[in-house]
């Protein structure tokens, strides 16, 4: 999901499709791209999670597909309990490592 997200013309298509869904040929001509080339970002964004295709007819239309961001808010969110508070900092962090190895202030590690 994050390698397909690394594309900016794929995240502009992300942003389209969660307004609302689209026709492909929409897509392209939004994007000022071929068919060929919209395709291959539609097949990235699908394997990723983030975009769904259906036909009507001869139209294939596609819609923000939630499933690939909701896996990745779950795994962002399992460090959340690593994380801490916000007043947990680096320099708190260093100092309870110096205080552990008896350092006294003012001296360096």
């Amino acid at each position: 999901m994050f390698g397909a997200l690394a594309n900016g013309r794929r995240r502009q298509i992300v942003e389209t499709l969660a307004l609302q869904p689209a026709s492909i040929a929409q897509l392209a001509r939004d994007q000022d791209s071929s068919l060929p080339a919209i395709h291959r970002h539609i097949v990235a964004l699908e394997d990723a999670g983030l975009a769904q295709r259906r036909k009507s007819g001869r139209v294939n239309f596609l819609a923000f597909d939630r499933s690939g961001i909701l896996a990745a808010q779950g795994w962002v969110g399992s460090f959340h309990a690593y994380w801490g508070s916000g007043d947990e900092t680096l320099e708190n962090y260093i100092a309870g490592i110096a205080r552990a190895d008896g350092f006294t202030e003012g001296k360096t590690l």
